[in-house]
């Protein structure tokens, strides 16, 4: 966890210095004159996502602070995203963000956006072929670790069996948190496969599977509109099973809050956003590299009853 906090200062420091020495932005809000940049974001979440809509939030907002015009697109569609990519490179602009859920469909994209002198972060996705891809740095959670913080935090709880249910099937990350949630909890974390697009979906097969076996008293989410699926399968099976899950939504802190869901694991994605696109406007304007060729950890934060009231607020602003 030492990587986590000497990441996650650096992180801060950084966003201090550009408060203290100012962002390039005339005082009238007007972009200055060394930050007539573009830089593209290229994320793999559906547009009207509500986790991607927090990081495209963090991009715009740090292309408003600091005076870069910042282009968000995002497709759920590798193909789609490798094109919208090549199209960032055709048009020179003058650094790309970029999410790599599926990072070998993306290495031809990436490594050629990077051999065209453009440069490049990635971020929430894609932290292991980051730096083999040629990025700056990466920003967002290692999902191993996160996902043994929340195998450790079950264990704490006093859990037997925790289900693991995994809602992309080509998404290399949701079965690192899986993997890590083995490690973390000491013994094997079982994955149940669902169709994330249909909550009521969600809540039949999680029903399904802790009708079959009674021995499953934990079941850790994804995603929070998973997790909420998952309460309403706990509440029809009728017995008591503990649920965790990764990330946030206004819904699913109500819950947190009222301790249908005992934790969630926040990986701040707004950071994401917002730290991708000023790195890369630290590049342009005075060429620094950050990360030192390590990533630049986001999370994992805890969200519990503790606080949830408190990310709350945050959260109905859409920055958590």
């Amino acid at each position: 966890m030492k990587k986590f906090q000497r990441a996650s200062a650096l992180a801060a420091t950084i966003l201090v210095l550009t408060a203290c020495s100012g962002t390039g932005q005339d005082d009238d809000g007007d972009s200055g004159e060394d930050a007539d940049l573009t830089i593209a974001v290229v994320t793999h979440g559906a547009p009207d996502d509500a986790f991607w809509t927090v990081v495209q939030n963090g991009a715009e907002r740090a292309g408003d602070d600091l005076g870069v015009a910042v282009e968000y697109n995002s497709s759920d569609d590798v193909v789609r995203q490798a094109e919208l990519i090549d199209t960032a490179v055709s048009q020179e602009v003058d650094g790309i963000v970029v999410s790599m859920a599926d990072p070998d469909g993306l290495r031809e994209a990436v490594t050629a956006a990077v051999a065209a002198g453009i440069p490049v972060v990635t971020i929430n996705s894609g932290l292991d072929q980051s730096a083999e891809y040629g990025a700056l740095t990466h920003v967002g959670q290692s999902e191993t670790i996160a996902g043994e913080a929340a195998g450790e935090r079950f264990k704490e709880l006093g859990a037997g069996k925790v289900i693991c249910v995994v809602h992309e099937a080509a998404n290399i990350g949701l079965q690192q948190r899986c993997d890590g949630a083995t490690e973390g909890f000491g013994s094997e974390v079982e994955t149940l496969q669902v169709d994330g697009t249909d909550r009521g979906t969600v809540a039949e097969t999680v029903l399904a599977e802790l009708q079959s076996d009674e021995s499953a008293d934990a079941v850790l989410a994804l995603n929070a509109d998973v997790a909420l699926g998952a309460v309403q399968a706990v509440q029809d099976a009728g017995r008591e099973v503990t649920v965790g899950t990764f990330d946030l939504s206004s819904d699913l802190l109500a819950a947190v809050e009222d301790g249908s869901v005992e934790f969630a694991i926040d990986q701040q994605p707004y950071i994401q956003g917002y730290l991708g696109v000023q790195f890369l406007y630290l590049k342009g304007i005075n060429g620094n590299d950050v990360g030192g060729g390590q990533p630049v950890y986001s999370g994992p934060a805890f969200v519990t009853k503790e606080n949830a009231a408190e990310v709350a607020e945050y959260a109905d602003n859409k920055t958590r």
